[in-house]
């Protein structure tokens, strides 16, 4: 199914395929069609081969079939979701498939067997599963949602179901969000970014994901699933596919709606995606640098005789200290067969091989534009080995050097992720946010001037077995004094005296406020100093006392405390701080010119008229 065929209109920019791009990824062709014809296999002959699986990778999958077309080299692939691609390739329906899970999963108390055939896993790109959402106030669209996990997990199990819930009001000082149901669009079929995302809420929020899945009839405790459990009367809406997500997001009566999303389709169409609370109190965008520095993080498989060899375990992303990752990145696998099996031959794999090769290397340079982040060095080199295994190849003696990969550091590192930039100070935990656009938005959001509101938030991530890890962090410089001028994040001076709000919910207790993006600079991961944290559980969304809290849905024992400082007047975001010269101000200058005259004049005149008299 193509992405046109619901709604979702691709877009290819030239800027996607730079010209030097084009003439590489010719000449790299080229030498593969050149070296093939004098080996062994030059009797070989390319012939069409066919897949299914992924719509998380599948635009990255249009773009590669596209550049390697015109040589010839013919790739059918069906974006019709992980589940399936791994049905059809152990059924033997397809040449490979493309899952972003590997086979021997329990989803929903059912064991998925891996197929007869041998095979093996191969990564192909790297990307983020973002939160794509539809969202405005007074008008104007907002496009600098921040959320934190808490939040994100207690959205998809139905906890919080108001965006002006002060959980969410926590994570974005500076607009007022408003009372309007958030409408959750999730996946009807059977998905690998449906799995990434309930994979990381059954390790980071289990007490919130597990009552959800029991409450929709699932076996529990719920762990990973594919297809998204939804409760009826939930408000939950399903759709099949990640263009059917994105495709429902951005139609005009869908205001209020979230969904999950690899960012490319965010960026396609061009609408925001949140940035999510990391480890280290920043919210981040899924940029390609962002991405590639939580895939540090990542543990792969490096057993050559695992049968999961090349997969991916990702608590260490989840939980990765530095300010720059971000929390739901992963990678997509290619499915390859190993054996001249039907459908396999010898010429499709050959086909296969070829075209291999050219995303691995050349291919992986558009990623970035299109929304997803390459590979690094090691997994190229990885995954050109399991290249090898396929029957009919044309194997290639590749200087991994020369592969012109955006990644690859002459010292073996991730260039993305040692170049990525640190993020702002407006993008910590507690200060006004900054109004920057994500995903593909173009307009920032303005905010409020005036100091952001303090809170002392709960530890916000929680690991396995109950520990915390450190929470969210506030600014090491200290507050200012009274009546002394901050920085908003729009760059204009207030002073922090003026109205005060009240407290957002229960019991409260006055703290200086904080300045308003001047928070301390970044450095290194980790180095943060601490906030105070109170334990305590969530609310579930129901309205009381919890702002961050990691707990889930409880009854609300264990509430933390907010402290709540001098906070911005309630300024919708559309009318928000203005600079310049106003038409308020012009007014003001006419009247004063008019009270002038009325005072004046009639005594001049007075005068000059007495003056003529004889």
């Amino acid at each position: 199914m193509s992405p046109s065929s619901t709604g979702v209109k691709p877009e290819r920019h030239s800027s996607m395929r730079p010209k030097i791009g084009r003439i590489l990824a010719a000449g790299a062709v080229a030498l593969l069609c050149l070296t093939a014809a004098g080996s062994p296999a030059s009797a070989a002959s390319q012939v069409p081969v066919t897949g299914a699986g992924s719509t998380w990778s599948s635009n990255a999958f249009e773009q590669w079939i596209g550049d390697v077309n015109q040589y010839g080299i013919r790739i059918d692939f069906a974006a019709t979701g992980s589940s399936d691609g791994r049905t059809q390739f152990k059924n033997g329906t397809v040449d490979f498939g493309v899952s972003e899970i590997p086979y021997g999963v329990t989803d929903n108390g059912a064991y998925e067997p891996p197929p007869s055939r041998p095979y093996a896993y191969m990564p192909i790109v790297a990307g983020g599963t973002s939160f794509m959402y539809h969202l405005h106030i007074n008008g104007q669209q907002v496009t600098n949602l921040r959320l934190s996990g808490p939040v994100i997990a207690k959205i998809f199990t139905g906890n919080i179901t108001k965006w002006n819930d002060p959980a969410i009001a926590s994570d974005n000082p500076g607009i007022i969000l408003p009372g309007e149901p958030i409408v959750p669009i999730v996946r009807s079929d059977g998905s690998g970014t449906t799995a990434q995302l309930t994979t990381w809420m059954s390790k980071k929020y289990p007490d919130l994901w597990n009552p959800y899945c029991a409450k929709a009839g699932r076996v529990t405790p719920c762990g990973i699933t594919s297809t998204y459990p939804v409760v009826t009367g939930s408000g939950f809406i399903a759709q099949q596919l990640s263009t059917g997500v994105a495709g429902y997001i951005t139609q005009s009566q869908s205001e209020g709606t979230i969904g999950y999303v690899e960012t490319s389709y965010a960026d396609q169409q061009g609408y925001p995606v949140a940035k999510m609370l990391n480890a280290a109190g920043y919210y981040v965008a899924p940029t390609a640098q962002n991405v590639a520095v939580g895939l540090t993080a990542a543990q792969i498989n490096t057993d050559p005789t695992s049968p999961n060899y090349l997969t991916q375990v990702l608590d260490g992303v989840y939980a990765n200290p530095d300010n720059r990752a971000y929390p739901l990145s992963s990678y997509s696998y290619m499915i390859i067969p190993t054996t001249l099996q039907a459908p396999m031959t010898a010429n499709k794999g050959f086909t296969l091989g070829k075209f291999a090769y050219y995303f691995l290397c050349e291919g992986q340079q558009s990623m970035g534009d299109l929304g997803y982040s390459p590979l690094p060095i090691n997994l190229v080199q990885a995954a050109m080995d399991q290249v090898k295994k396929i029957p009919g190849v044309a194997v290639q003696d590749i200087d991994i050097k020369k592969c012109n990969n955006p990644t690859f550091d002459p010292s073996g590192k991730n260039l993305l992720a040692v170049t990525a930039p640190r993020p702002k100070p407006c993008d910590q935990f507690g200060v006004t946010m900054c109004p920057d656009p994500t995903g593909g938005a173009k307009n920032p959001t303005y905010v409020a001037a005036g100091p952001a509101p303090i809170t002392t938030p709960a530890p916000h991530d929680t690991k396995p077995g109950g520990g915390h890890t450190p929470g969210p962090t506030k600014s090491s410089s200290g507050p200012p004094s009274p009546g002394s001028p901050q920085t908003s994040a729009t760059g204009t001076a207030t002073p922090t005296s003026g109205p005060t709000g009240g407290p957002t919910s229960g019991t409260h207790q006055s703290a200086a406020p904080t300045s308003a993006g001047t928070s301390h600079t970044p450095g290194p991961a980790g180095n943060v100093p601490a906030a105070s944290a109170s334990p305590g559980g969530g609310s579930g969304g129901s309205g009381s006392d919890s702002i961050i809290g990691d707990g889930g849905g409880g009854s609300g024992q264990g509430q933390q405390q907010v402290a709540v400082g001098p906070q911005p007047r309630a300024v919708p975001v559309s009318l928000a701080v203005s600079t310049g010269w106003t038409l308020q101000d012009t007014l003001m200058v006419l009247a004063v010119v008019l009270l002038l005259l009325v005072t004046l004049a009639p005594p001049l005149l007075s005068r000059r008229l007495g003056r003529r008299r004889p």
